[in-house]
């Protein structure tokens, strides 16, 4: 398989030292994706025009002695939840397709472009990004890079497997109960859940608004790092990795995992000096507080389109959002209550530690034909089911990076998660797993 030759970093040296254009990597990105992009399907619209005059804009600059910006010439791929001036935002549904384009673009949108980054295309995704299969009725399934009759994981499975086919080198997604996380496991690349508000949703379709976040993935842990700079408009400052203390995450954490997880999460734990475990209260009341806020949040927001466009919905989604609907108040209300509660839970986790460590997922990617994985000993759906160490962190809001441990097999990922507003420790933290070799994305 061919693809871009170079990760996000050096493309971006490449371009500002004039050794490349921005509109050679351009054209050669778009070349690559009408090649390869048939048969893994993580494109919805190729953003042609708009990157092509977004690189020439930083090829002038260039000639010109001007800064293009830190990302110059990065091609990345958007979620279409995202708005991008003058195409209508989907949210990967028939239901939206009538609406009036973007007036303007989505605010990450807009500081990956002033960073010099290009936009190259709409990804696909789970209608409103309610799954985590990236198996959309109207736009077909994202395949895996990896194996192509596996699941990629969603609901940001175009961009995380875009990043991982090497069609561009950034993709922006969302992640409410681990939309980036589980992508990015499956797919074998970085991911960042930010601290939630940290980042503007402004200007990205919602599915949950309590409980949305948004975020980067990346083909690299610089890469991420920078994207995640640009994205805040601010340097993160030096980190003593050395000093960091690194505590697992025990009980429901540590169960369920297949053999290869289990044994990638002890390796990491290993080079972590992860030696200590935390245990957090009542996960699995975090998980289902989590499903019923999604639930009657999600449902809230489409009621009244279900009552005129229900026929337009993916079926699975519908049916979803519909049983949500009929959620008593009295659970909500308890949901929340309890989200209040498992936060202070989280905070009180790191007294001892910097960084928790934990598995993204279950196991490896499952085949689209035998869609299932085992939990508690049985065999259940995996769409239903790849959030199981994803859902329960969702509740407090704190910030999750997804790492590509070293694996023999298909990819697995590790969630790193860190007291909120410290991307900064995770991301430093990343790049020493990077730079000495115990981490690094899995690209084809």
């Amino acid at each position: 398989m061919s693809g871009l030759q170079f990760r996000a970093l050096d493309i971006a040296a490449k371009v500002r030292g004039g050794d490349i254009s921005a509109t050679e990597v351009t054209k050669a990105v778009f070349a690559d994706i009408a090649q390869r992009d048939k048969r893994l399907n993580c494109v919805t619209r190729p953003l042609t025009d708009r990157a092509m005059a977004a690189a020439a804009a930083v090829d002038a600059a260039v000639a010109e002695g001007r800064d293009p910006g830190a990302l110059a010439g990065v091609p990345f791929g958007i979620k279409d939840l995202f708005d991008v001036a003058g195409q209508v935002t989907t949210a990967g549904s028939k239901v939206l397709a009538n609406d009036p384009p973007a007036t303007r673009d989505a605010v990450l949108v807009t500081r990956l472009i002033d960073a010099g980054a290009i936009p190259v295309a709409l990804t696909n995704m789970d209608e409103f990004a309610y799954g985590f299969a990236t198996d959309n009725a109207h736009h077909g399934v994202t395949r895996n890079p990896h194996a192509p009759d596996h699941l990629a994981g969603g609901s940001s499975g175009g961009s995380a497997a875009g990043v991982a086919a090497r069609l561009f080198s950034l993709g922006l997604g969302s992640d409410t109960n681990g939309s980036i996380r589980v992508p990015a496991s499956l797919c074998g690349i970085w991911g960042l859940r930010a601290t939630q508000g940290r980042l503007p949703v402004e200007g990205s379709y919602p599915f949950v608004a309590s409980l949305d976040t948004v975020g980067p993935f990346a083909d690299s842990a610089g890469g991420l790092r920078a994207c995640f700079e640009a994205l805040v408009q601010t340097e993160n400052a030096p980190v003593d990795v050395g000093a960091l203390k690194v505590a697992r995450l025990g009980g429901w954490f540590a169960e369920n995992m297949s053999v290869p997880m289990a044994d990638a999460v002890d390796a990491l734990g290993e080079r972590l000096s992860a030696t200590q475990t935390v245990e957090l209260p009542e996960v699995a009341r975090a998980r289902a507080s989590a499903f019923v806020i999604s639930a009657s949040e999600g449902a809230a927001l489409h009621l009244h389109r279900l009552r005129t466009q229900a026929q337009d919905y993916d079926p699975a989604v519908r049916d979803r959002l519909l049983a949500g609907a009929l959620l008593p108040a009295s659970l909500i209300f308890q949901a929340h209550r309890l989200r209040n509660w498992f936060r202070a839970q989280m905070h009180e986790a790191f007294a001892d530690a910097d960084i928790l460590l934990a598995p993204a997922v279950v196991g490896e990617a499952p085949r689209f034909d035998q869609p299932l994985i085992e939990v508690g000993g049985k065999m259940v759906s995996a769409r239903a089911n790849l959030g199981l160490y994803t859902q329960p962190l969702t509740l407090a809001g704190f910030p999750v990076l997804t790492v590509p441990m070293k694996t023999a097999g298909l990819p697995l990922g590790a969630q790193l998660i860190a007291r909120p507003g410290r991307e900064d420790l995770l991301l430093a933290l990343g790049e020493s797993l990077e730079r000495d070799g115990s981490a690094v994305a899995r690209l084809v």
